[in-house]
């Protein structure tokens, strides 16, 4: 007799409960017609030795012929790989289907398809417990649950719509409770915000088609989603990756999610969260840790598409510094190239002595020089780069040649990074560059893959392609032909590409293409961009044994452990300046931290009070580029004085808290913590914020509060409970008690930031470019709540040399000091604990103030510890206490306009930030 436990008995009642609503209201759950499938039922089960996990093997109960026959015979696999993330697995149990490579994105393997041979015993329990999560299932017709051990909270339940399982067509159901936030499954431009908004298309399939297309495939492939929900006024997060690089349509209605996918197998990872940080830990755990970034990548960047020679380049470094508006990086996009050839110099508007001398200019200043490559090779013999490529035979090809489209340059083939031979010819191609120019990283772009054509093409006999000074170079200009005899060009179910159930191979690779070792392009599409990052990735590694930068249009899941990511052809407006925000924030949570829009728009032509509200928030996007199209007007941000004003103004405060963002990267690097963040992923239990989408968090507690309407000077933000303080002017304080907006001033060259109390925030004097900025002294921002009088703060800053390529806490090489503060009445104490301390006394780094926030009164009986000697042997300077101004407070009724006191400066100081150190004193109440 089986034996139920309370929480399976628990979660099968609120499923049933669900379904009958669900039932009720919908009439059922959104899956498929029965005529698509009938299911399966569970014919046996097997628990592998030494916690191998579970075998089960499948039959189908009724076969049927829409969209292709049923594969008869599947095996299920079920392991708890760690505490808190199972993985369930559905595949063909006879013969081996294609699966994400392992040498792609390492992972632990699943047991390999033996037709039904497998050692081990029978399993009969009616649940498999892991730590965290719990393992049911239903045996005729099979289905499968995944629940909370600790409460019996159902996670995900897949019995109330049929399993299907064709070789071109997989669909399975969950039911969702109504209150269920979403969030991911991109990428994809989203109007309503970042949370997911029921009957809007989720398409994923990587796609070159502008991110200014609402609620359709874009860039990347990110098949994953994260499930918040408040039980009993606590929220409640778990994520849900279905690990398949085929096309799919995902269907969310609100009580149900459907996934429709067109190849693969389904490959379930479950992670138990609880809370949306851990969340992105446990998922970049298995995924990949996101990538270490050099220090000057959180500098600003400057780019535009029509530097038409290296004088405009010149020109607009000048045009920055005589601004004085900070730039740490300028880029080209393809102006430096030959012809548009990858690889290669334009010998009149780029000759290579000039930019040499450029270039050791600019390094010597701190700055850097970033290029674009595309992958398409321009087909051209007298070009070392394709030559190269064809004696190596590295190009994907279709029926025995290599596959023909075209590109910028003209017609092109695409490298086949999944071939090694390919990879090391490309991580060649990249070091001879290097010798010719030395970049300081890469720009990957087009790596969708994009073509201008669709098809089967061959060159033309009858006129040039490209076409000599075309004005429309992306029209195609090769003999083509649709390929419609193959069903990987014309697959049974029609996903909905480019949001118009277009071709799958419209506009890139025909998906009947072949890859290394016969991998078709149909299975490997998605993986084009990823595997072309991690390509480049050990090219940059490899030279000169620097931290690389590079930064990919087409991403994937395990992309972040490359690269970065900017969000694609964007549009001048006030809609996209909105969009950008929810876009940036998906990435933290698919494990790419280091990300943003391109700023003012990359076409058209931005107004001028448009481009002030843009670089205001981008300036706070984690990665701050300046990026126009050649047909747009110039938009660098001296061209106008008043977008001047507000670049110098939040760009200024940007080169403050650069310690601050680099030491998120830090954490990001460790954790997967994104660097912008969903207010929610701070606040879980305040669930007016789960569709905050207007507002972001830089790390745990600075809040960014931008003006996204054309003509508005104020701005309601909305803040969670607790006191607020505003780091351009830290006398402007917010207090919240239940966070109903709040009317904040934002004249036209003014953006709000905060920090929350409890932090305490590391900052430095800024500068124009981040070499200088980082040397300057530090301030350390501690925020207790206002008037407290019992209260704790606590901040950390991690400083390395960015130029190794490991970014770990190493004697020598890196700092990292913990700070923490108490306030006991009317004693306040601050000190820091400092690990690896060595490489900040190097390098001269000191700590010239503290900046306390909340209390009322000035100081005094300062007392100074360095690493419990007396301060007297190590402060150059006197400290002394500086009044800090009274307060001006803002919030909800009932909270006083004004308050003598809000700030006590400690000023004079010179405590070397590689020692520990203990300050102390009282505060005194003047009548």
């Amino acid at each position: 007799m089986l034996s139920f436990s309370r929480s399976a008995i628990l979660s099968y009642l609120l499923w049933c409960l669900l379904f009958l609503t669900l039932a009720s209201s919908h009439g059922a759950v959104a899956t498929a017609e029965p005529k698509v499938g009938f299911g399966y039922k569970l014919v046996s089960l097997v628990q592998l030795p030494n916690g191998g996990g579970l075998v089960g093997y499948l039959q189908v109960k009724q076969r049927t012929s829409t969209y292709g026959p049923d594969i008869p015979r599947l095996r299920l696999f079920v392991k708890h790989e760690t505490r808190d993330r199972v993985r369930v697995q559905i595949t063909d149990a006879d013969e081996q289907r294609w699966e994400v490579p392992y040498n792609l994105l390492p992972r632990e393997p699943a047991p390999p398809v033996t037709g039904g041979k497998v050692t081990g015993g029978p399993f009969t329990g009616a649940e498999y417990p892991g730590e965290e999560l719990v393992f049911t299932y239903g045996r005729d017709p099979f289905w499968f649950a995944v629940h909370r051990r600790s409460t019996g909270q159902p996670l995900f339940n897949t019995s109330a719509g049929a399993l299907v399982f064709k070789d071109q067509y997989l669909e399975v159901s969950t039911a969702l409770p109504k209150d269920a936030a979403l969030y991911g499954l991109g990428e994809n431009t989203q109007p309503g915000g970042i949370r997911l908004r029921p009957n809007d298309p989720y398409t994923i399939y990587t796609t070159d088609i502008s991110a200014i297309n609402l609620n359709t495939d874009l860039y990347g492939s990110h098949p994953v989603y994260m499930d918040l929900r408040s039980l009993g006024g606590r929220g409640v997060a778990h994520a849900v990756l279905l690990l398949n690089s085929n096309g799919m349509d995902v269907f969310y209605r609100g009580t149900s999610l459907t996934y429709k996918v067109i190849g693969g197998l389904l490959d379930f990872y479950f992670f138990a969260g609880p809370t949306p940080l851990a969340i992105v830990d446990q998922y970049t755990s298995m995924i990949g840790r996101p990538a270490p970034m050099p220090y000057w990548a959180f500098g600003f960047h400057q780019c535009r598409w029509g530097y038409k020679n290296l004088s405009v380049v010149e020109g607009v470094v000048e045009g920055y510094r005589n601004a004085q508006i900070p730039l740490d990086v300028i880029w080209n996009d393809d102006d430096h190239m030959d012809a548009a050839k990858d690889f290669t110099l334009d010998p009149v508007n780029y000759p290579r002595p000039k930019l040499l001398a450029f270039l050791d200019k600019i390094h010597a200043q701190g700055m850097k020089y970033i290029v674009l490559i595309d992958p398409g090779i321009a087909v051209n013999n007298s070009y070392g780069v394709y030559q190269r490529g064809m004696e190596r035979d590295i190009f994907i090809k279709l029926d025995g040649e290599p596959y023909l489209a075209q590109v910028w340059p003209g017609p092109v083939y695409f490298p086949d990074f999944l071939n090694p031979n390919g990879a090391s010819w490309w991580i060649d191609e990249v070091r001879r560059f290097h010798d010719l120019v030395p970049v300081d990283g890469l720009w990957i772009d087009m790596n969708e893959a994009s073509n201008f054509c669709t098809g089967k093409c061959t060159i033309p006999k009858t006129h040039q392609c490209p076409i000599p000074d075309s004005k429309t170079p992306w029209v195609c200009c090769l003999d083509c032909k649709n390929i419609t005899n193959t069903r990987w060009d014309e697959p049974p179910y029609k996903i909905n590409a480019s949001g118009q159930t277009a071709r799958l191979g419209f506009n890139t690779i025909a998906t009947s293409a072949t890859h290394y070792n016969g991998i078709l392009e149909y299975n490997a599409h998605s993986l084009y961009g990823f595997s072309q990052a991690i390509a480049t990735h050990k090219a940059l590694q490899g030279l000169q044994g620097k931290r690389p930068f590079i930064l990919t249009r087409s991403t994937f899941v395990g992309s972040g452990a490359y690269a970065a990511h900017w969000t694609g052809d964007n549009k001048g407006t006030w809609e996209n300046l909105r969009y950008s925000i929810s876009t940036m924030l998906n990435f933290g949570i698919f494990g790419m931290p280091m990300v943003g829009s391109d700023i003012c728009g990359f076409y058209p032509s931005p107004t001028e009070e448009l481009c002030n509200r843009w670089i205001e928030l981008g300036a706070f996007y984690p990665f701050s580029r300046d990026h126009a199209n050649f047909a747009s007007p110039r938009q660098e941000l001296y061209v106008w004085e008043s977008v001047a004003k507000s670049a110098r103004n939040a760009l200024g405060m940007r080169y403050k808290l650069l310690p601050y963002l680099y030491t998120l990267s830090y954490q990001a690097h460790l954790t997967g913590a994104p660097v912008a963040r969903p207010v929610f992923f701070s606040f879980p239990d305040f669930t007016p914020c789960y569709g905050l989408s207007t507002q972001f968090l830089l790390g745990a507690s600075v809040m960014v509060s931008p003006v996204l309407e054309q003509g508005a000077t104020s701005v309601s933000a909305m803040f969670p409970p607790g006191t607020w303080y505003n780091l351009f002017d830290m006398k402007k304080v917010v207090v919240s008690k239940s966070g109903a907006p709040v009317k904040l001033d934002a004249p036209l060259n003014e953006i709000n930031v905060h920090v929350y109390q409890n932090t305490i925030l590391p900052m430095q004097r800024g500068g124009f470019v981040s070499k200088d900025a980082r040397a300057t002294p530090f301030t350390l921002v501690v925020a207790f709540p206002f008037g407290a009088t019992q209260a704790d703060a606590e901040g950390a800053v991690y400083v390395d040399d960015d130029e190794r390529p490991e970014m770990v806490l190493a004697e020598g090489q890196a700092t990292y000091a913990r700070f923490h503060a108490s306030v006991r009445g009317k004693a306040v104490t601050v000190r820091s604990e400092v690990l690896m301390g060595s490489y900040s006394l190097h390098k001269g780094l000191v700590i010239e103030k503290l900046s306390v926030l909340g209390l009322e009164g000035t100081g005094k009986d300062l007392a100074i510890q360095v690493d419990g000697a007396d301060a007297t042997a190590v402060a150059t300077s006197s400290p002394y206490f500086a009044a800090g101004g009274n307060a001006k407070l803002q919030g909800e009724e009932g909270v006083e306009d004004s308050k003598n006191g809000v700030m006590v400066e400690v000023s004079g100081l010179a405590l070397p930030l590689g020692k520990s150190f203990t300050m102390t004193w009282n505060m005194r109440i003047e009548a």
